[in-house]
């Protein structure tokens, strides 16, 4: 049996501001497309559209930072503005050094600038605004989940996906921040392999493989694609939120 997998990126989609209805946006955009969502699809959305919607700017011009920051931000040349924001939805410093800044955020995910961004946020001449996480990203695509599920009468699921780098290895890849609909881990455990052998330790991060796979129809840059339909999964009936593919300290080797 052929098996196939389609990408659609979702046209029209503007610039989201403060407030905005983003599911409203995201049925517009599939309507400009004469599209229809269809059962087991599977809508990825950027973290930073839905961070957008959410109001979630900082006017780095409101910040004061403190010694801390301040100190901080003399070892990773970064703005101790920008720093004092970054440290408020951090945990703990994880490893820093000059342009370097790694930290546990809040919500458990291990990244850069806890997430803190200020590409494709405001114009060279506005004010100088950078944009935080989604305070539950796992409710967050809760809510756009049941949405877009009223207004299409199917079941789908939705990831909202954002780019993070990895220890050992270079670039960023897509992984989901916040899922819902679908379930973040599979665990393959017990199931039999092409000979018959039981699998023993294989679970797929599902959900970050979905956001991978939509990233590279997003891009990173001027792309303007920030919803992307993934089409072709098979049905999935369980459900995991993104928190559950975050590793527990227990369990972590590296920490």
């Amino acid at each position: 049996m052929t098996a196939s997998l389609q990408l659609i990126a979702v046209p029209g989609i503007p610039l989201v501001q403060p407030g905005d209805d983003l599911t409203g946006l995201i049925i517009a955009g599939i309507a400009t497309a004469g599209l229809v969502l269809q059962d087991h699809d599977v809508v990825v959305i950027a973290q930073k559209v839905v961070s957008k919607a959410e109001g979630r700017f900082v006017d780095l011009a409101t910040i004061e930072p403190s010694q801390r920051a301040e100190t901080l931000a003399r070892e990773v040349n970064k703005d101790p503005r920008l720093v004092e924001v970054i440290l408020a939805d951090a945990r703990r410093i994880v490893r820093s050094g000059r342009d370097v800044l790694i930290v546990e955020h809040r919500l458990g995910f291990v990244m850069a600038n806890a997430g803190v961004d200020q590409s494709n946020v405001a114009g060279p001449h506005d004010r100088q605004l950078a944009l935080m996480l989604p305070r539950d990203p796992d409710a967050s695509a809760a809510r756009l989940q049941e949405g877009l599920q009223r207004r299409f009468g199917c079941r789908i699921g939705v990831v909202i996906n954002d780019s993070l780098g990895r220890p050992w290895r270079l670039g960023t890849v897509g992984v989901a921040i916040g899922c819902a609909g679908l379930p973040a881990l599979l665990d393959l455990r017990g199931q039999p392999d092409l000979f018959g052998r039981k699998l023993q330790v294989t679970v797929i991060g599902y959900a970050d493989e979905i956001a991978a796979a939509a990233s590279l129809l997003m891009g990173q840059a001027d792309e303007a694609r920030p919803v992307v339909i993934v089409r072709g999964l098979p049905r999935q009936d369980r459900c995991l939120p993104a928190r559950s593919l975050i590793r527990p300290a227990g369990e972590d080797l590296f920490r």
